[in-house]
């Protein structure tokens, strides 16, 4: 649209102008992040062939995904898939750069830039975000298919100890080195699950409340809701509700067995006389002091 039809277009009488949103309606809190268990309960996530790892109830509400623009989130800290300098760059690093301004420039400058595969942590500065952790992702390389993906998964865990170590509750990933790193996003997916699964299991992950995998395109969306549930998959028996909560065959009631004709109800326990209630009572109060 040429700077004429813009002009034209914004003094229309027809058409109201758009109204700007406040600062507090472009942050996207946690609590409006569903976790994956209530996306099996929406049936956005469907049940793997191949599961990876065991069920894990409390796993399901601890993890999420959401796909939009990680620089509106309100949480503890968002990653950034960094260059070495930790100067900025393109993609994620610089839209992260931009949003958060230029004391975070400052302060990268002083952290004398960082290793592949190593993280570093900073404030968020203006972005709702309080902490910023810088990962740097490896260049992919298909002759270097190992050492490539050790140094991927070494990203997702050095950032997830550096959360734990700053007592942080929250964390974000964008997915690292799947841009202009050229790393295949399914491979660079099944790392990244693989890696928050061995994490949350331990005791240091226990202290992180949510983990956040962040999505832009749909594509990259796609790939992760078919390969969460590998990782994170559903009960093995029974269903999970719309709300995200557990419905276990074991949870729900036994059928009442039926009476053969001819034989009549079960006695009914008797309760025993008052005066040996108050016996029993009075022994039991005895025997607690």
């Amino acid at each position: 649209m040429s700077a004429s039809d813009s002009d034209s277009s914004a003094g229309s009488p027809v058409t109201a102008p758009e109204e700007k949103e406040t600062p507090e309606q472009m942050f996207i809190t946690v609590d409006a992040i569903p976790t994956i268990a209530k996306l099996y309960g929406k049936e956005v996530l469907k049940r793997a062939e191949t599961e990876r790892y065991p069920f894990n109830k409390v796993l399901l509400e601890r993890v999420s995904l959401f796909q939009g623009d990680i620089t509106r989130l309100k949480l503890d800290c968002i990653v950034n898939a960094a260059n070495k300098s930790l100067l900025g760059g393109g993609g994620v690093d610089g839209a992260i750069h931009s949003a958060a301004g230029p004391k975070l420039l400052e302060e990268c400058r002083t952290l004398n830039g960082c290793m592949t595969g190593q993280s570093k942590i900073t404030r968020g500065y203006n972005i709702p975000a309080s902490h910023i952790i810088h990962t740097v992702g490896p260049v992919y390389s298909e002759s270097a298919k190992e050492e490539k993906a050790e140094l991927l998964a070494s990203c997702y865990r050095t950032s997830l100890e550096l959360a734990v170590e700053n007592s942080l509750r929250h964390i974000a990933f964008p997915s690292v080195s799947t841009g202009i790193y050229g790393y295949p996003i399914a491979d660079a997916t099944d790392i990244a699950l693989d890696e928050v699964r061995k994490f949350l299991e331990t005791e240091n992950g226990s202290k992180l409340e949510r983990v956040i995998l962040v999505v832009w395109s749909d594509r990259d969306k796609g790939v992760y809701q078919q390969m969460i549930p590998g990782y994170f998959p559903p009960p093995p028996e029974g269903d999970i509700a719309a709300d995200g909560e557990v419905e276990a065959e074991d949870a729900k009631p036994a059928p009442e067995k039926s009476v053969p004709e001819g034989e009549g109800k079960p006695e009914e326990k008797q309760e025993p006389p008052v005066e040996k209630q108050k016996e029993t009572k009075e022994l039991d109060a005895g025997n607690q002091s």
